[in-house]
């Protein structure tokens, strides 16, 4: 049965399906293509609230409605402006949303088709496994847009060479088959397959025992904690709030088309203010 998680326009963000001991969440914005707005993130806390407190739930499934996953945060405007306060406070919400499915003592699974862009894919990166459909496109392309990354988990999971290629780039384009080679996804299946397969995962690992499973994975995220990468992860949630707090002439104006004339708009001013792309 699908419950809604609030009253109001934030009650459609999030669906919350129990399905045995699968938790199954659901991005609900598909005319946004499932972007992550204020209301997103905070219907998705309470919808983990709710699967954490729920002791017949034995793990999560991550899924999005309509044509995409999630094409990531969403680019309308924020009401922190280039105040530095404010945007460290909306920018640590969304990280914290991010880091609570690699935190979450239950383990949890992304099934990903479509897009899975921006922070969307580091939400999929931090779930313990993700499963990605055959025509799934990868990306984060903030650099483009002149903003930081939200929770810089990648160089984590593929290494620094690949997370450098990736986000420096700004590639939005990366293939399910590629992002299987980087380490992005544990399994590429057929598009009609995707939660289905996602769903199987996650009722083999609850199939085991809960202690063993929650302590494992413990184990295995101390791992890094212990290499640093809670404190590298802060750091580099700090330097995204100096990207996205300052102003140069060429943000003030791509943020002025991008506003007035819409995203392609903004980045066709770019490329052509750059004399075209280099690759």
């Amino acid at each position: 049965m699908v419950g809604a998680e609030a009253s109001g326009a934030a009650a459609q963000t999030v669906g919350f399906e129990l399905r045995d001991e699968i938790a199954v969440l659901t991005l609900q914005r598909p005319e946004k293509l499932n972007a992550i707005d204020a209301a997103t993130v905070a219907s998705l806390e309470r919808a983990l609230d709710r699967a954490e407190s729920d002791a017949r739930v034995r793990a999560v499934v991550l899924r999005g409605e309509g044509r995409a996953f999630s094409s990531g945060f969403d680019l309308g405007p924020s009401g922190a402006g280039h105040d530095p306060v404010a945007l460290r406070a909306e920018l640590r919400s969304d990280f914290d949303v991010i880091m609570r499915f690699w935190d979450f003592p239950k383990p949890t699974v992304a099934a990903v088709h479509g897009y899975c862009l921006g922070s969307a894919m580091e939400m999929a990166v931090a779930c313990d496994v993700t499963i990605a459909a055959e025509g799934c496109r990868f990306g984060a392309p903030e650099v483009r847009f002149g903003s930081g990354i939200v929770a810089l988990i990648l160089p984590w999971v593929i290494g620094h060479k690949q997370a450098k290629e990736l986000l420096l780039l700004g590639d939005n384009a990366i293939p399910a088959e590629r992002a299987l080679q980087l380490g992005l996804v544990n399994r590429v299946v057929p598009a009609e397959r995707c939660l289905d397969e996602a769903l199987e995962v996650a009722r083999a690992i609850a199939a085991n025992d809960t202690r063993a499973v929650a302590l494992t994975k413990q184990a295995i995220n101390r791992s890094a904690e212990i290499m640093g990468m809670r404190q590298a992860l802060l750091q580099a949630l700090e330097l995204d709030v100096l990207v996205e707090a300052s102003e140069t002439p060429e943000s003030r104006e791509f943020d002025a088309i991008l506003e007035k004339e819409g995203v392609r708009a903004a980045l066709a001013w770019r490329k052509a203010r750059r004399g075209g792309e280099t690759r």
